[in-house]
């Protein structure tokens, strides 16, 4: 691990050992499905401008790496070129997708338990990845599990938060937004991301693309709107993604989910599947 190359190795494997291999990554179904399959990880620079510009277009209460790092850490003087986001995708199962991608307008009892059990892997990996990186010296926290993480209202995108997972993965190479807000990845859009901020030096990951809705082909080339479609609730237009409606609608989702599969949870994500863009990034995309 002496240069940045193998410390990004490191990780990598450090991150996708522990989904492949963990026994917590399970839906708690009764035949013990996985949550989550093979994962993808990105590197971006702590100092990146492109944080500075969240924090100025979502709102002040945004933390940029830096911030996060500084109030964790407080006794520690932090050199922004020394801090990387480590960001990571976890793709829904093709069983999942597969079930959820049928015509419906409540969640499949898969994608409910990958919300609520896949999640709480999520941050058993969030917490796996700073102890591991701990252990060798490097500081590292996750925003997701810190206190100083909160809800926010920002002015002008409506429900926001002090940091955002899948901004971070857009900063760090893995994917752009479409129209129903979801982060298309080169696994598609049928996943939940997480991340970490650690003081070491990691080569960011390319960001192959300019313009952050560069992978949704309603904005590239004026085609598709299958999310606005699959939306129940009506909350996805040609104007975009409507917050509050499609919040409204997930609490509906509870009683059903707890109702029909009887646990606690909730779910929809029916935009996520039965698209071009579940599984990959659309290949019309690049011709």
């Amino acid at each position: 691990m002496k240069n940045t190359s193998d410390l990004g190795v490191w990780v990598e494997g450090i991150i996708k050992d522990f989904v492949n291999e963990s026994p917590e990554n399970t839906l708690r179904n009764e035949a013990n499905e996985k949550a989550w399959g093979d994962p993808l990880v990105g590197f971006s620079n702590g100092a990146d401008p492109l944080y500075d510009f969240y924090k100025e277009d979502i709102g002040s209460f945004f933390l940029t790496p830096v911030e996060w790092f500084e109030a964790t850490f407080t006794e520690t003087e932090t050199q922004d070129e020394g801090l990387t986001v480590i960001s990571w995708i976890l793709p829904q199962t093709m069983a999942t997708k597969a079930e959820h991608r049928l015509p419906r307008n409540m969640p499949t009892e898969r994608w409910a338990r990958a919300r609520i059990y896949g999640e709480e892997f999520n941050d058993k990996l969030r917490g796996h990845v700073v102890e591991k990186l701990n252990k060798v010296g490097y500081k590292a926290v996750s925003p997701m599990l810190s206190p100083l993480w909160s809800r926010e209202t920002s002015e002008k995108y409506g429900f926001a938060s002090t940091w955002s997972e899948r901004h971070a993965a857009y900063a760090s190479g893995l994917g752009t937004f479409g129209l129903c807000d979801g982060l298309i990845t080169p696994k598609g859009k049928a996943m939940r991301a997480g991340s970490v901020i650690a003081r070491m030096v990691i080569q960011p990951s390319a960001r192959e693309y300019e313009d952050h809705h560069a992978h949704c082909l309603y904005y590239a080339k004026g085609t598709c709107m299958e999310c606005v479609y699959r939306c129940p609730a009506g909350a996805i237009s040609e104007a975009g993604h409507d917050k509050e409606r499609c919040s409204k609608y997930l609490r509906v989702t509870r009683k059903y989910v707890e109702s029909t599969f009887v646990f606690n949870g909730y779910g929809c994500g029916l935009c996520q599947t039965g698209v071009a863009c579940e599984s990959r990034i659309p290949p019309e995309i690049f011709r």
